[in-house]
Formats: structure tokens, sequence, C-alpha cells
């Protein structure tokens, strides 16, 4: 427990306002965790739309809720309403639609707003929330949503976009070479939202796959608040991610807290680490975040909190080993590089029997095999180039790039394989189709054959990861609304 745990009883509580007096503000909301359920599993869309037009049914005078724009695929996006306070918050969740935790997240905050719990009335806000954002994705991956206790199993049924198909990534931007102007309608519903609202806080609700807790802030708010996000893991027996941050151009604020970025960041690094000649504009293909768009039409400050799924101890472990980080990071590209192959050639098999090039998958897989060239050679100039990685390397980072590369490999594997089934569902050249599909197979038990051996994880219970999104989420709050 940290240092600074405090008991927050209703009959008990010390308002906000009095603990930001203090130098630093112990960490709030904390009784909250009693009254989150132990979830067994993933709720659906369908479940979750429900459960949100149960809630607004049963307390009429707190919550209202309406659709606020449709889906690709013509399904409404409803958007909770709750209270009236001063300030106003956006929170939604799936923007990518593997992501599902900040939905299950949002679905046990709004119960707790809906019902006026006291130990939140202190925070003074109009809430805005979208369970789920993007629904045509989110269904694609529901076939795991009941048991995902195994890697094997959120693999086989994983789903993610390209980027120019994701949520979070298609806001709209101008930068250099990089134009781009076509937000989908999920990301064209978050920017009426943002313009008409200007929300002082806005949470993108994100997950990882393997790895620890960590964080994407505006900027630093003060108020010890860095320090109540380094600890409250802890209270749940979660680690930080400490080894590979997810790209090589984020600003590090704290060990596990990042400042947040755009597509402007991601340019400027493919820029100098592309070969010359080579427009970033077309290994990126797609927009900007929420973020940065935020930024751009109001005041809002910005959290991510990012919880993985499943847990193996090395992934805190910060005891050096003899080889650099370079080394590693090599040996991580040199898989990559073979991933790459294998998977082009598999698709370069079936390449005659698409019948759907509308589909997600087929959109993920190609944008897959026509970016990752420029991004392997951006990747492989900067570790040649960056003298810090001579560093030795920490059994956190040795973690990532050779158990989490081989992770992210099972996923693109995963989306191959439905993607090969799709196309065989559709009456294509079965001798073709299920030779690809034989290949992509042994690459995929292979892979999984490797982690399971190597891997020593387990699946992180549903209620502890709500609970670290929520309070994060919360404390936050308090700050901000003291800061106005």
């Amino acid at each position: 427990m940290p240092k600074r745990a405090r008991n927050f009883g209703s009959a008990l509580f010390i308002s906000i306002e009095e603990d930001l007096e203090k130098e630093s503000m112990p960490m709030l909301f904390k009784e909250l965790i009693q009254d989150v359920p132990e979830y067994k599993r993933f709720f659906t869309v369908s479940e979750m739309d429900e459960r949100s037009k149960a809630l607004a049914e049963k307390y009429p005078d707190r919550v209202k809720i309406h659709c606020a724009g449709y889906s690709r695929k013509g399904e409404p996006i409803h958007v909770l309403q709750i209270g009236k306070g001063k300030h106003n918050a956006l929170l939604f969740g799936c923007p990518h639609p593997n992501e599902p935790i900040g939905a299950m997240m949002l679905d046990a905050l709004s119960e707790l707003l809906a019902k006026d719990d006291p130990r939140l009335r202190d925070l003074d806000y109009t809430w805005y929330l979208i369970k789920v954002i993007d629904i045509d994705g989110t269904k694609l991956n529901e076939k795991w949503f009941a048991d995902s206790s195994s890697i094997r199993k959120y693999a086989e049924n994983f789903y993610r976009p390209a980027g120019y198909q994701q949520v979070e990534w298609t806001f709209p931007i101008e930068y250099k070479t990089l134009k781009f102007d076509k937000p989908l309608p999920e990301t064209q519903v978050l920017m009426d939202l943002i313009r008409e609202k200007k929300p002082i806080f806005m949470y993108s609700l994100h997950n990882s796959g393997f790895g620890g807790v960590y964080y994407y802030v505006s900027k630093d708010l003060g108020q010890g608040l860095f320090k109540d996000f380094q600890e409250l893991p802890g209270l749940f027996k979660l680690p930080l991610n400490l080894g590979e941050p997810e790209a090589p151009f984020l600003k590090k604020l704290e060990p596990a807290i990042f400042q947040l970025f755009g597509m402007k960041e991601e340019y400027d690094y493919m820029e100098k680490h592309l070969p010359e000649g080579v427009d970033p504009a077309t290994i990126i293909r797609a927009g900007t975040s929420s973020d940065d768009y935020a930024s751009s039409v109001a005041d809002t400050f910005s959290l991510v909190c990012e919880m993985p799924y499943y847990y193996d101890a090395r992934v805190d472990d910060q005891t050096l080993l003899p080889e650099t980080r370079q080394h590693y990071l090599k040996e991580s590209l040199s898989h990559s590089k073979s991933r790459y192959e294998a998977m082009k050639q598999i698709y370069d098999l079936i390449a005659g029997e698409i019948k759907d090039k509308d589909s997600g998958f087929y959109h993920a897989i190609a944008n897959y095999l026509e970016t990752m060239p420029g991004s392997l050679q951006a990747t492989e100039n900067w570790i040649e180039t960056d003298e810090t990685l001579k560093k030795p390397a920490s059994v956190a980072e040795m973690f990532d790039n050779t158990y989490a590369t081989r992770f992210y490999e099972s996923l693109s594997l995963g989306i191959l394989r439905r993607f090969i089934d799709e196309n065989i569902g559709m009456g294509g050249n079965k001798d073709i189709l299920e030779k690809a599909k034989k290949k992509a197979d042994e690459l995929f038990e292979a892979t999984i054959e490797f982690l399971e051996k190597n891997l020593r994880y387990h699946a992180i219970p549903i209620k502890d990861l709500v609970c670290v999104q929520m309070l994060a989420g919360l404390n936050t709050m308090a700050v901000l609304q003291q800061k106005e």
C-alpha cells in the first residue's frame, strides 16, 4: 500500500480542495474499489447498450442517453450524459476495438455516477460517456470476450484495424507532406462533441496486451499526481511498464509516464530515419490523435492509462544484463523482418482469391504489408545511430524485445488466419486458400508454442484493470477542477 494511503469513507471525506492545499495530494476515491464488480468476462456491445439504456430508464433525473451518430455499418453510437456539473468531461472506450477494459470501466463508473454516489459529489462535472466508440471493430473481437485467460484464445479471435481505420488515429491533420482529412464517422462523433462541449478533461481509454501499466498526459499538473500514477498499480499488485516504450520518439516525463503525442512527432521521427527521398506520409497513411485535435479547439487535458491483459514478472525487472539494449533491439528487428517476409509470401499466394477488399481484415493485412518495409527501415536506422542504446539492457527491455515481439506476432497471424477463413467462406479457390491456411496455421502454432513454453504469465483480473483506470481518471479530474 502507498505511504499516503487514507480511508475516504463518506462520513470522513475530506474535501478535494482541502487536500489540494497540502504539499501533495493523497490518492482519492480508493473506497470505490469495493463497489466495482468482480467481472468474469467482457460485455459485448449489445450488452453495453442494453445496460446503458436500463441505467437511463432507472435514473431519468440524472442520466440521459442519446444517439450521437452512427458507425460505418450503421450502428448507433450512444452517449450517456450524467450530472449537471460546472465542468465537462468526455470519456470514451474502445478507440481501438481490441481494448475493452475502458468500456468495462465506464460501465462501472456510470453506475456509481447514476446513483449520485456521495464519494463523487465533490467532482463538479457533467459527464459524457461513450462505452464503445468503435462498435463495428469491437464486434469482431467479441469471440474472446467470454474467456481471455490464454494468449491462444486472445490471438485466435483478435482484430485491430489498419491505422487509417482506427478511431484514435483518424483526426484531421495537415503537416508537411501529410494531409489526412477523412475522419471516420465514429471520429466525427468525437470531433463534434469536443467542439461543442469543450471538455476540460478527456479520457481516451486504451490497453495494451502484455506488459505493465503506463500513462500518457497532456502536461504535468503537479499535486503529486505522477506519484499517484506510479503507486496506483501496486494497490492491485500490478507492475509499471519499465521496458521498451511504444515508440522511440516518446518524451518520458517520469518512469512509465509519457507526454502525449500526435502524428507530427511520428512524422518527424520517420523523416529523420527513413532513407533520403522516402516520404513519411506514405508510411503513416493515417490522421492524428484525439488529444492533438482537442488541443486545437479547446483547453482540454487528456489522459491515457494503458493497461495490460497479461502479466509476467519480468515486465518490470530492472536487473541489468550483460548484453546491450541495442543487441536485443537488433534481434527483435531481425525477427520482425522474418515475420514480414513469411506473411507476405502467404498473402501473395492468395492475392488472386481475395473476394472482399472492403473487409477490415483485408485492410489490416494489406496496410501492414505496404507500410512495414518503411517502418522496419526507420527502426533499423534508429538502432544503428542512437548511442544511448549501447547501455546494458534491463530484463524488462530484454523481455519486450524477445517475448513481446512474438506476442504481437501472434496477433498479426491471428488476423491473417481470420482473413483467409473469410475468403474460404466466400467461395474462393479452396486448394489455394487451404494451402495458405496451412502455412499460416504452422506459423501461428509455432509462435504460440514458443510463448507458452517461455512465458510465465497469467491473465490479470478485469476488476483490477478497471479500478486502476478509474482511480487514475478520478484523481486527475480532482486536480483539474481545482486549477480552473
